[in-house]
């Protein structure tokens, strides 16, 4: 059973909700940042995680106690576990700050920090019905969470905006923007050759906009039939995985196009590194940590236009209406046919690169919840 701390103890006890970390970003940022606030000793941290989720964060930080959680790994389940386990667990262990990075949280807990960094737009593009109900039920446990948490940690300015519903400037003080980093292991080596391949990196949701880009790649193959096409990422939704499958085949570029899957860290590096163009055809980003890697790898980009792209990449890439199969197609032809452009881009993403490190988002991280501990 765990003891609660000493009185005398001035460390500050957060316990961290990782249950929705299953995934891309959330992963990402708790593997990158939990070292870091381990080593603040102001901190006493505290993991919570299902035991499916540990083959995902590898080794813990030895800083990091860790408590694993056995129960049906379903919707109704986790929540109930989320909002009221949770919180009583919380008080129990005389938490001081609940850090949850994930659009919502437990309501009832102490001092609860959420984080702002799941887009809802796609809901508007989803057709069926279970996905919609979904995505309205995480609309609604998101506008609670936000009324109801001290801090609400945006990962862009774009997510502040789109995720505050309308009241940006009510909630500016509670919604600081803390954008994620890059690891060190995304760099550039320039004795590598860049091969006649395409790569796009995410996830793969509805709202990756992965089809488009397989529309669109069926064009520029006609201008350079020997290109290939690697799609790097974990398929998450089966659905939309038969979609892409099936847009390949319609178009006839099997033997074109590589759905490679999760990749190791010590892979991507190499995939960015090797790639003539890296391309982001995403709708509804709100941050995008594959555009940070790419950039610190000093890798030309060609991206969408919309949501946070803009915001995260500056002048380091070549824009596209993503919804926009030709322009989409134009906008990679035309890098292609221009070595000097690539080169060009290449080295302003490195330069933009460095405006992101994982050390700045976990100080930014441990100012926020020194300030919520001690707001009483």
């Amino acid at each position: 059973m765990f003891q609660p701390r000493p009185l005398q103890s001035d460390q500050i006890r957060v316990l961290v909700n990782a249950i929705h970390s299953k995934s891309g970003g959330g992963v990402t940022y708790l593997r990158n940042v939990l070292p870091l606030l381990a080593k603040d000793e102001d901190f006493e941290l505290h993991l919570y995680l299902h035991k499916d989720q540990l083959e995902l964060f590898g080794v813990i930080e030895k800083g990091v106690q860790v408590h694993v959680l056995d129960f049906s790994n379903g919707f109704l389940a986790t929540l109930l576990w989320e909002q009221c386990v949770l919180p009583i667990r919380a008080r129990r262990m005389s938490i001081d700050v609940t850090l949850s990075p994930a659009n919502y949280g437990p309501l009832l807990a102490p001092r609860t920090i959420i984080m702002l960094r799941n887009s809802l737009a796609v809901a508007k593009r989803e057709t069926r019905l279970f996905k919609r109900l979904y995505w309205m039920g995480l609309t609604l446990m998101t506008i609670l969470s936000l009324i109801k948490c001290e801090r609400a940690i945006a990962v862009s300015t774009y997510a502040r905006k789109v995720l505050t519903f309308g009241m940006e400037k009510k909630f500016k003080l509670k919604v600081p923007v803390v954008y994620h980093g890059v690891n060190t292991e995304f760099q550039p080596l320039n004795y590598i050759k860049r091969q006649e391949f395409l790569l796009s990196v995410s996830d793969i949701y509805i709202q990756k906009n992965i089809h488009t880009l397989i529309s669109a790649f069926s064009l520029v193959r006609e201008k350079n039939p020997g290109l290939k096409l690697k799609l790097a990422g974990k398929a998450i939704d089966r659905g939309y995985q038969a979609e892409i499958n099936e847009a390949i085949y319609s178009a006839n570029l099997e033997s074109a196009v590589e759905l490679i899957g999760e990749q190791t860290t010590k892979k991507l590096v190499h995939l960015y590194q090797s790639c003539a163009l890296f391309i982001f055809p995403s709708t509804v980003e709100t941050f995008g940590n594959p555009l940070v890697e790419a950039m610190a790898c000093g890798t030309p980009i060609a991206s969408s236009n919309t949501a946070a792209m803009p915001e995260i990449l500056g002048d380091a890439a070549t824009y596209f209406d993503p919804l926009d199969v030709k322009d989409m197609a134009n906008t990679i032809i035309s890098i292609l046919e221009n070595k000097n452009e690539r080169q060009r881009l290449g080295a302003l993403a490195l330069e933009r690169a460095k405006l992101f490190s994982w050390q700045k988002t976990a100080s930014q991280t441990a100012s926020i919840i020194k300030s919520v501990a001690s707001s009483g």
